[in-house]
């Protein structure tokens, strides 16, 4: 699964829009609380994958609760903004821009039992194309995964900014191959002699057989990534807020569609962001334009 893919998927998993309700109703546990779900598949299947969350949600805040199926991640910001959504998941680099702009505060990382709250961005080569190093990679093929991909295009490329080079300008072709798996097999097959990837991707792709070890090697890995967090509104009544912080931090073992299984939500402060933002600006990055 690429980590824009699980990036999606997160966003999926939990939170929406909160309408016909008052704060007040909200802290007293009362009316509805209508869950917002980005549709990364099928509408009815999203829904059907997150029907454990919604049912613990149900039962641990005491609300009834209704999924909403949401477009994208400028609607939840929008939302956010507009007082519309009282918690929402959104990735790192959505995280930071909904902080300065929505209001809004980190206060957990989901867990599964294929990835930890944190990640890395890693860039692999194929062993007889001569690339040990960064230093190795001017003038050489490379596969970025998207242009919004945190560590499939704005970890790496930073890397190489503080390692000065121009990322723009270093390579004799640069592609965007639209996701993780398709970097991983472009490299592979010698399309290309180097890309960016996930480091969550490894293992599954060289089990399938996707990436050979004896022929693809990892030259570069990131610092720990922050995943994509559970957010709430910053005006919410405190006793509000920790409701739902006991809701995420009951969750142990619960399923997440037909393949996963959601280990547990863990803590997580705004400063673990920090290195998002410190990346932000290394390529003078306008987030208020990244989705």
């Amino acid at each position: 699964m690429s980590t824009w893919t699980t990036a999606r998927r997160l966003c999926a998993l939990i939170f929406g829009v909160i309408t016909s309700l008052s704060i007040v109703d909200l802290a007293r546990g009362e009316g509805v609380l209508n869950v917002g779900l980005v549709p990364s598949e099928d509408p009815r299947v999203v829904v059907t994958d997150n029907q454990a969350l919604l049912d613990h949600l149900h039962k641990a805040l005491g609300m009834e609760v209704k999924p909403f199926v949401a477009t994208d991640y400028n609607g939840v910001i929008e939302a956010l903004r507009a007082k519309k959504l009282d918690i929402a998941l959104l990735g790192p680099f959505s995280y930071v821009l909904a902080n300065q702009v929505a209001g809004v505060d980190a206060f957990a990382l989901l867990e599964t039992q294929k990835q930890g709250a944190t990640y890395h961005s890693v860039i692999i080569a194929r062993k007889d194309h001569g690339i040990t190093s960064l230093k190795d990679l001017p003038g050489k093929t490379f596969a970025f995964v998207d242009p919004s991909s945190t560590s499939g295009h704005l970890f790496p490329k930073a890397a190489l900014v503080k390692a000065g080079y121009n990322p723009d300008t270093m390579f004799s072709r640069m592609i965007f191959s639209g996701g993780h798996d398709a970097s991983a097999v472009a490299v592979q097959n010698g399309k290309v002699d180097a890309a960016a990837i996930a480091d969550a991707l490894l293992e599954p792709a060289f089990s399938r057989g996707m990436l050979k070890k004896d022929e693809v090697a990892v030259i570069w890995t990131s610092e720990p990534i922050p995943g994509a967090p559970a957010v709430y509104r910053r005006d919410l009544p405190a006793d509000l807020k920790a409701k739902i912080r006991e809701a995420f931090a009951q969750i142990r073992d619960m399923p997440w569609g037909p393949n996963t299984t959601i280990k547990r939500f863990v803590p997580v402060e705004d400063k673990a962001y920090d290195v998002v933002r410190d990346t932000a600006k290394v390529l003078n990055l306008d987030l208020s334009k990244m989705k």
